[in-house]
């Protein structure tokens, strides 16, 4: 049976059966003390970032939908309880019913795809406590890697500027995981494709590639090489860096007068030496050979500062193939994210950690735009009618996705239309000089400071019982 690549582009490549254990510790001891206590009323939890990094004018959220699929998948095997009970942790009792588990809670977010900046809701997960416990570690790696890996090439994307950029980075990317879902993130961030086969197959994103060093090395020589390439896949990319650069351009040039018409070659790929000086030599070779439609490739330990240095000094690449920088997100490779308990039993919650404010309840976030740019975001409680487009959006109700998975194409469309209209200067590559607007409405920070007293009077209270 031939799947539809489109039909669930969001297909979990570890389904959520199979992920009942992704959890630490800690979660399931707490499980345990809800469970004795009898604690099973509704908890409001939100996902959110504290600070951007440095390097980074805005987050690109990603990856909600793919927990979507993992949360209405999920449960815990009878291999999963027996394992548990091996720990010698948890009560009969409390495994008893942990086998019976389901995530039946609603979750609301945004849209894959979406800006967002610091204490601004990514998603927030309305469910019985228990429930919205479990699930703390799976929501936090699922949409903190997405949005890490998304926001890393949407820079790339932006430096490129609107020419190609392809992910060739999974084998140097931290696990299978990363490098199937990150190609997902990437093309929801505009990359246009990826060398991973499987991202394709199970996420929809177009698979590309050229050919490696080793089969140019493997044949007699680079004419060879050459030649039995572009007669299997004629139009093909040949790297012409192996041995040396503007050689292997000849040997180019030489294979399109021995072809003639059926030379189809689409572009030659560097991957190595000064690419701005290989690339307008290899131009000029190419040009004057009539070979004007053959494109250039650049490839090898690019980022988006060396793309953008390219770019502004003229050089004539047409696409850029990006690894490791992009694949590990090297300047950027971890969030300050947190996943919150923000009420319990319609009552607002809070901590009073100095520098790790909480906003409790449930929350909106509106986003206004002037002359067609976005010009500021206001974090407004649930409820409130404030200006501006509402950005949470209710994707998942009593466990079930309201709606079927958008395809990547659809979330890339988006992404793309949402980015340009942020302020120019978020979206240039270096620091903005003045940051994002983003208020807390009255009503919010009303209800913040009602909590954080009712919280240091109920605490004093029991500070003083002997």
């Amino acid at each position: 049976m031939t799947r539809d690549r489109h039909a669930n582009d969001s297909a979990a490549f570890l389904p959520g059966h199979e992920l009942g254990l992704f959890t630490d510790l800690y979660e399931l001891t707490m499980l345990q003390a809800y469970h004795e206590a009898g604690m099973q009323d509704t908890a409001v939890f939100t996902l959110f970032v504290r600070r951007l990094p440095e390097t980074r004018n805005f987050l690109l959220a990603c990856g909600v939908e793919t927990l979507l699929d993992l949360l209405e998948d999920l449960q815990l095997s009878a291999a999963d309880i027996d394992y548990l009970a091996s720990l010698g942790h948890f009560a009969e009792s409390f495994l008893d019913w942990l086998a019976d588990f389901r995530f039946t809670g609603d979750v609301f977010a945004v849209p894959d795809g979406t800006p967002v900046f610091p204490n601004e809701p990514i998603l927030e997960v309305v469910a019985p406590l228990p429930q919205a416990q479990l699930i703390e570690t799976l929501v936090m790696n699922q949409v903190h890697m997405q949005t890490v890996l998304a926001s890393k090439a949407v820079r790339l994307v932006q430096a490129a500027d609107g020419r190609p950029v392809v992910d060739f980075g999974a084998r140097r990317m931290h696990g299978i995981d990363a490098a199937v879902r990150g190609a997902r993130a990437y093309h929801v961030a505009g990359i246009a494709g990826t060398s991973n086969v499987i991202a394709g197959r199970e996420h929809g994103v177009p698979v590309l590639g050229t050919m490696a060093h080793s089969f140019i090395q493997a044949c007699p020589d680079e004419r060879s090489a050459f030649r039995r390439y572009a007669r299997r896949y004629p139009e093909t990319v040949l790297l012409v860096d192996t041995y040396d650069t503007l050689v292997g351009v000849e040997h180019v040039i030489e294979l399109a007068r021995e072809m003639g018409d059926d030379f189809q070659v689409r572009a030659v790929r560097l991957d190595s030496g000064d690419l701005g000086d290989l690339a307008r030599r290899s131009r000029q070779r190419l040009d004057e050979a009539g070979l004007e439609q053959v494109e250039i490739v650049a490839s090898g330990g690019l980022d988006e500062h060396e793309i953008k240095r390219l770019i502004d000094a003229g050089a004539p690449i047409d696409s850029f193939g990006v690894g490791t920088s992009m694949g590990v997100a090297r300047d950027a490779p971890d969030l300050d994210i947190a996943y919150k308990l923000a009420e319990y039993a319609g009552q607002g919650r809070l901590k009073l950690s100095s520098g790790k404010p909480i906003l409790p309840g449930r929350k909106q976030v509106f986003r206004q735009c002037e002359n067609g740019v976005f010009s500021g975001d206001t974090i407004g409680r649930d409820g409130e009618d404030l200006p501006g487009e509402p950005l949470l959006e209710q994707v998942m109700a009593d466990g079930r996705r309201l709606y079927p998975a958008p395809s990547v194409d659809t979330l890339r469309e988006r992404s793309g239309e949402r980015i340009a209209r942020l302020p120019e200067a978020l979206r240039d590559i270096e620091p903005a000089e003045t940051p994002y607007p983003v208020r807390i409405s009255d009503a919010l920070q009303e209800h913040q400071a009602v909590v954080r007293q009712s919280v240091i009077r109920r605490e004093s209270v029991q500070g003083d019982t002997p």
